[in-house]
Formats: C-alpha cells, structure tokens, sequence
C-alpha cells in the first residue's frame, strides 16, 4: 500500500485503500471499514472529508447509529464541538424512548431506539453511519429523528451505495460520503481494486 506523507501527496479517498475484504462469507459485510481507523492520519482525513460539506450548515446535535456510526459520529462531534445523541439497537437504553422497525441491509428485522428527551422541534441533527448499503437503517433514524420534530441537517456515511434505498436518501437530504465519484462504481460492485494487495498478500503466506 502507498504511503503519502503531505496532503498534496495524498489522492482524495486515499484512506479507503485501507479497508480489508471480506474473507469469512455470508452473513458478513463485504468489507471491513473499521480498519482504516486504526492508521492516525487515515482516520482524520476520513473525518475531515465528511465534516466539509457541512462546514457552512448549522449543525446543533451529531447522532450516530448503533454500533460502527458511534466511532464516527462521535469523533465528528468533537471536531464540531457539539454534543453527541447514540441511536441504539433495542434493548439497551433504559429510558423512556422511541421505537422503530426496520430491516437492515442482511434482510433481518430488527428495532432502533431513540432516548425521548433529547430531539426537540428545529434541533438540525447530522446522522451518522459507518455505511449505507440497503438504506433501512438510515431511514428508520431519519423517521425516529423528524417524528420528534427534528430536522436532518444532513447524512454522513464512508460510503452510500447506489441501492433504491442509498438512492432516496441522496435524493431528499444531503449527504457527505468519502468515496470519490470515479471510485462509486466499485463500492457499487462490492469489489475494491485495492483488495488486491489482501490478496497478494494471502496468496503469499
């Protein structure tokens, strides 16, 4: 892998080089995003990138969605200097909340949670995922967020894939994504040019 060491060096979305492939089969995710958070740089270029479409927004609140748009979300709210709201899988808040269902991007149903005493009417919330593939998730924190009277100031995410559901999201929000429009292709195709190198690498062992 490549290691550019200035940002003129560094190509936009360089750091997704870092996420690993899939190597253990249904019922996993495609890829592992997580590991690109493990590099410094990485993963303060991949936050950066997703906080600059909104630089000029007015953002009150950043919530992420249980578990993998905690590392993110919160690591946004910090550069932002605002608070933080956890969107949480049922079962482990112990306050009053809001439930919804949803079938997440493996096809199984579940139910997220939102603490009730938290969104207020005007409060603008960036949302925050690791990833969007199949869009459930996302759309069963937009409708938790706004049937409280908030508004989605927008939706943040590594990546939203051109599925129905990443599509509708693009189109009624704005959305900030770290993958370079030249690159959507691949995501799309759930195959990256750079797990090449994973499999140089297992080939070789």
């Amino acid at each position: 892998m490549d290691v550019w060491t200035t940002p003129q060096e560094r190509p936009e979305g360089w750091y997704l080089a870092f996420m690993a492939p899939n190597i253990k089969g249904p019922p996993y995710a495609w890829l592992d995003p997580s590991r690109l958070y493990c590099n410094q740089q990485a993963f303060k270029d991949c936050v950066e990138d997703l906080i600059h479409p909104f630089r000029n927004e007015t953002i009150d609140l950043v919530a992420g969605i249980d578990a993998m748009g905690f590392v993110l979300g919160a690591a946004i709210a910090h550069h932002l200097g605002k608070g933080f709201l956890t969107i949480r899988k049922e079962g482990h808040l112990c306050v009053e909340t809001k439930s919804m269902a949803y079938t997440d991007y493996t096809g199984r149903q579940k139910i997220m949670e939102l603490r009730h005493d938290v969104v207020k009417a005007g409060l603008r919330i960036l949302l925050v995922d690791q990833w969007v593939e199949s869009g459930g998730t996302m759309e069963a924190a937009i409708t938790l967020i706004e049937q409280e009277g908030g508004t989605v100031a927008g939706v943040a995410a590594i990546c939203i894939e051109d599925t129905k559901g990443g599509k509708q999201i693009k189109e009624r929000y704005k959305c900030s994504t770290c993958v370079p429009e030249h690159l959507q292709p691949q995501f799309n195709n759930k195959y990256l040019e750079s797990f090449k190198v994973f499999e140089t690498k297992c080939n070789n062992k």
